[in-house]
Formats: structure tokens, sequence, C-alpha cells
């Protein structure tokens, strides 16, 4: 079994998210991540799915998600050079005696601050999801009081365009 990152670009329209959470449901695949968010194209949306499971397996929900009717490109980027980032916003408890080691810390994993209060900070980072689980590790002895994550994003390298389709069978034209 492998991670396997797949880009969907969507018509945007109600229930569309849904049929699409519950293919994987249906062929009883986890999805580790899952992020939808608008394109530079109106009316079209962007699913990052990010999956374990076999090659194969992968080949059939690509094969699958095109037959749904409102999926217009699919594409496995796993292989492919991509770049992939996840974003968290982290509030941990800060007594005032421990608030500059805390901070020593954050800016190490070049996170950043975004809000500061009497007994908490929240600190927000982005980047792969070992940065962001090594960060919850270390600040996780001061006591997290709630943490979210956006999921992954990810994009093809250089000029691979998700929604140019090519001929080389990964769903994106070079």
């Amino acid at each position: 079994m492998q991670k396997h990152t797949l880009i969907a670009l969507v018509e945007d329209k109600p229930g569309v998210l849904n049929r699409v959470a519950s293919l994987f449901r249906r062929r009883a695949f986890n999805i580790e991540s899952l992020t939808v968010g608008h394109t530079e194209q109106p009316g079209i949306s962007r699913m990052t799915i990010v999956v374990d499971s076999t090659q194969t397996d992968a080949e059939r929900v690509v094969a699958n998600l095109y037959k749904q009717v409102n999926v217009i490109q699919v594409a496995d980027l796993s292989g492919q050079p991509m770049v992939s980032r996840d974003l968290a916003l982290i509030k941990v408890n800060t007594p005032a005696e421990r608030r500059s080691e805390i901070m020593q810390l954050v800016e190490v994993f070049r996170a950043r601050i975004v809000d500061v209060g009497n007994d908490s900070m929240i600190v927000e980072i982005t980047g792969a999801g070992d940065k962001i689980d090594g960060l919850v590790e270390v600040l996780r002895p001061f006591g997290i009081l709630e943490m979210v994550r956006t999921g992954v994003v990810a994009m093809g390298r250089g000029t691979l365009v998700a929604s140019e389709v090519g001929q080389n069978g990964n769903g994106y034209k070079s």
C-alpha cells in the first residue's frame, strides 16, 4: 500500500462532494485527506484526495471517478513531481513562564503565532505533514487545547496542469 494523491476537477454544484466521498466509502477506502476549493475557472472546483491504496485500486478509483456525472478531469499525482502542503492551526496552553520557550520552538519550525491570549496562543504552520506532526509532538507537553488541519493540497511541478488531458496515462499534459 502507498499513498495516492488524486486530483479531481469537478463542477461546482451541490451534492458533488457527497457523491465522490460515497464512491470511496462503497469501495472501503479510507480517505486520509480531502480538500475542496475553487479554481481559476468559474464553476470548477478542485478536489485533492489522499488515499492509502495499491496502484490497481487507485486506478479503479480514477476510472470510477470518471463515471461520476459532475467529474471533469482526474489525475493521480503519485509518482509525479509535485508540491503538496497542509496547514494547521494549533491552540496551545501558554503559561507566562513558558511563553518564550514556546515562541522559540515555533520559530524553529518556521511557523507563525497568529493570536495571543492571556493563557494561550494560536500557532499557524504550513508544510508537509511530517513537519506539522513534528511541531504537534513538540507542543504536546505544553498542552494542546485545540487543533485543526486543512488537509493536503497538491499541484504538479513545472508545466503539469490538471485541467489538460494528456496521452501519457496520468491525466496530465506535459
